[in-house]
């Protein structure tokens, strides 16, 4: 039987007070809905004064796709009007900020660094902290549990929206955790309130739960994708699909140059425990290579438990660039000197040539030990 998890929304006595009165700016997304699958919007308008919200990456409603900028606008069921917080702007402004007596978060994330939610989140506690806002977080799960840790510690020099703070590329650790250890790491003088989980433990995966799903943007439709996720966002700094405009984004990697058979053997004998590529092809219809027959392997995650999806993507790129040596490019930077595949990554030392995919990994080990040290203090489940 999935146990029964209410989010911090589905838990109104533990918020009314501090809303009640208030002139409410609701940050959220299709995600923040509760267990009855009611928007937050919806239930704050409903209930409260919301004065405002605020637009992260794919908009208020999800309809926006990755990477879009999102406009500022009135929101077309309430009449709330909404500030975009991924275009021009990503932090909120003074004149923003005036117009609240409280900030809300309410958003679901997928448990990996790559995420803006995250940031974004981060840049409203800033705000809060500098124009003296309180902040009240609905807190929801990790949907990738909150016990294993994965990946590199981000680098300060690769910094960026899709990393911002030095935490591992899986950090284990739900969005009222995070906000808790951000306030200590950047030291900000902030009112945070967190309205906690009920039921939620961690060991917990989302699928473990009877918590609702809403895709948290329109390339990660699912846990299994969401596991892929951790593992094969990197690619998105290659000249490789990493399935986007496909039925399967971030479970298939692929182009039209692969051989897939030969990628798949290659895999298959580094015999890495609980996941197993299998040859594909798929054609996108956008993103790169679109309309192209792309050839590679699709990732399959047989044992979580066992699996270590970073690792996996990792060694998956590095056999494809020896294996494709003439056709294998790292995308140059979109903006400012550093590569995005860098900035994913968390480091230039792998595009670099300084260490390999085994090398990484190891030097990244007694990080991520160091890591989960630090954020005992925060967690707020067992």
């Amino acid at each position: 039987m999935k146990a029964h998890i209410l989010c911090g929304l589905d838990r109104p006595e533990l918020y009314h007070s501090s809303l009640s009165g208030r002139r409410v700016g609701l940050m959220t997304n299709q995600t923040g809905i509760d267990h009855l699958y009611r928007p937050s919007i919806d239930i704050i308008h409903k209930n409260y004064r919301l004065n405002l919200l605020m637009a992260v990456e794919h908009g208020v409603r999800g309809d926006i796709q990755a990477g879009e900028q999102v406009d500022s606008m009135v929101d077309k069921k309430t009449g709330v009007p909404v500030f975009s917080l991924y275009g021009d702007a990503r932090e909120p402004s003074e004149a923003l900020m005036k117009e609240l007596d409280v900030a809300v978060y309410d958003m679901q994330d997928v448990g990996a660094r790559f995420y803006t939610y995250l940031y974004s989140l981060s840049y409203l506690m800033q705000a809060c902290a500098k124009y003296n806002v309180p902040l009240v977080i609905m807190d929801r799960l990790n949907p990738l549990g909150g016990l294993r840790v994965e990946g590199t510690i981000l680098e300060e020099k690769v910094h960026s929206f899709v990393g911002e703070h030095p935490i591992p590329t899986r950090y284990a650790l739900t969005v009222g955790e995070y906000a808790l250890y951000v306030r200590r790491l950047l030291k900000l003088d902030i009112d945070l309130t967190v309205i906690p989980l009920d039921g939620w433990r961690r060991n917990m995966y989302l699928d473990n739960t009877d918590t609702p799903w809403v895709s948290p943007s329109p390339n990660c439709a699912t846990l299994h994708a969401a596991e892929c996720f951790v593992g094969t966002c990197i690619f998105e700094g290659t000249n490789l699909s990493e399935g986007r405009g496909t039925s399967l984004p971030f479970e298939f990697v692929g182009a039209p140059w692969v051989d897939a058979d030969q990628l798949a053997e290659n895999m298959r004998k580094r015999a890495l425990p609980g996941v197993f590529f299998r040859p594909c092809s798929f054609v996108p219809t956008f993103s790169k290579h679109s309309g192209q027959l792309c050839h590679g392997v699709q990732l399959h995650i047989t044992d979580r438990e066992k699996a270590g999806a970073f690792t996996a993507g990792l060694y998956l790129l590095e056999s494809i660039r020896e294996l494709f040596p003439a056709h294998f490019e790292f995308l140059p930077p979109y903006e400012g000197d550093v590569a995005h595949f860098d900035r994913l990554l968390g480091t230039t030392e792998y595009s670099a040539g300084h260490v390999d995919a085994e090398g990484l990994i190891k030097k990244h080990e007694p990080w991520l030990e160091e890591y989960e040290d630090r954020v005992k203090s925060v967690k707020l489940y067992q």
